[in-house]
């Protein structure tokens, strides 16, 4: 099978940037799954991509302190060093280096087709730089180097998906079987909008300050930025994307955190209002990231212990990626 190991290990690759802060979008779509299949598979890669974050300009004091943060907060979360590897991908030199044989396979129309390129570059009136152009193929690097055969993704991802997929089958189709083919391990939760704007997703980079629930926000922010969310003028809590994104988002959050069905969340909320029932969501928030909110402030305190951990994870994955990027390099004749 194309998207096996030789050695019959499933292997699970993922990776986020460091971009601040998580919110709350970050952790239901992406991290709360992370810290499940860290328990399902028994080898599991996560990676922060801080290679990945220039591809916009970065004040270089407050990458690094994005990078202590996004540890911080990976760990308070439930990722753990002992189920999982979490690793800082500029200290693993093989990501670049597989990421160069691979752009060098790939023709520049399927880069400038992508859909994200597409969006990014038309918000920067088409003044992407190369690397916004080529992380894709960056992307593909970080899942190949270790022979990924999983990748959870969100809704988002798919094209870039399909992109590593194909580059996976170029390479072995130009150098004989090589690399697992990985599979999409779609992410259950669907985006988490914006409190203030239910068409456009949850973001970091919003400049309405409470469109964005952040999981180290205290527990008045929090009721704060719910008081504010957009609903519509129809009191009754109900759950209809199309019609009443608003209110869906509410119960899709309240949903997600409490772990019960959007059906039994809408029962529960019978009578209640609105208004009311944004302060519900907003105490089942708080009460889900509480212990996230203490830890990460524990963990922040101690530098050290944050440098021990990406020191380790590095180390490790740079263990895993030699032996590939060797076998890569002598396959296109470099040794």
């Amino acid at each position: 099978m194309e998207d096996e190991r030789k050695d019959g290990v499933k292997r699970v690759f993922s990776g986020i940037q460091p971009t601040g802060i998580p919110h709350l979008g970050n952790y239901l779509g992406a991290i709360e799954s992370w810290v499940r299949l860290q328990s399902e598979h028994s080898s599991v890669l996560y990676s922060i991509v801080d290679l990945h974050s220039i591809t916009v300009p970065q004040d270089p004091a407050v990458l690094r302190q994005s990078i202590w943060d996004m540890t911080a907060a990976l760990l308070a979360c439930g990722i753990n060093p002992e189920k999982s590897v979490l690793f800082q991908q500029s200290q693993v030199s093989e990501h670049t280096q597989l990421s160069w044989i691979l752009t060098c396979m790939i023709r520049l129309p399927r880069l400038q087709h992508l859909h994200q390129w597409k969006a990014k570059t038309a918000k920067q009136k088409h003044n992407g730089t190369m690397g916004l152009l080529t992380y894709p193929v960056l992307q593909a690097a970080d899942v190949l180097l270790y022979k990924s055969t999983h990748v959870p993704v969100g809704e988002d991802q798919i094209q870039h998906m399909e992109l590593i997929q194909d580059l996976a089958r170029g390479f072995n189709k130009k150098y004989g079987e090589f690399f697992p083919v990985p599979k999409s391990i779609l992410t259950s939760m669907k985006k988490v909008k914006s409190l203030r704007d239910p068409s456009a997703k949850m973001s970091k980079s919003d400049p309405d300050k409470l469109a964005t629930v952040r999981i180290t926000d205290s527990p008045e922010e929090i009721v704060q930025k719910f008081r504010k969310a957009v609903t519509d003028f129809t009191s009754e809590v109900t759950y209809d994307p199309a019609r009443r994104g608003g209110v869906s988002n509410l119960v899709a959050i309240h949903s997600a955190v409490t772990g019960l069905p959007v059906e039994e969340v809408v029962r529960q909320s019978a009578g209640i209002n609105t208004a009311r029932y944004k302060l519900v969501v907003a105490d089942a928030v708080i009460e889900k990231f509480a212990p996230i909110r203490s830890e990460m402030a524990k963990l922040k305190m101690d530098q050290g212990h944050l440098q021990k951990v990406l020191q380790a994870g590095s180390a490790k994955a740079k263990e895993l990626a030699y032996p590939v990027c060797q076998e890569v390099k002598e396959l296109v004749g470099f040794l």
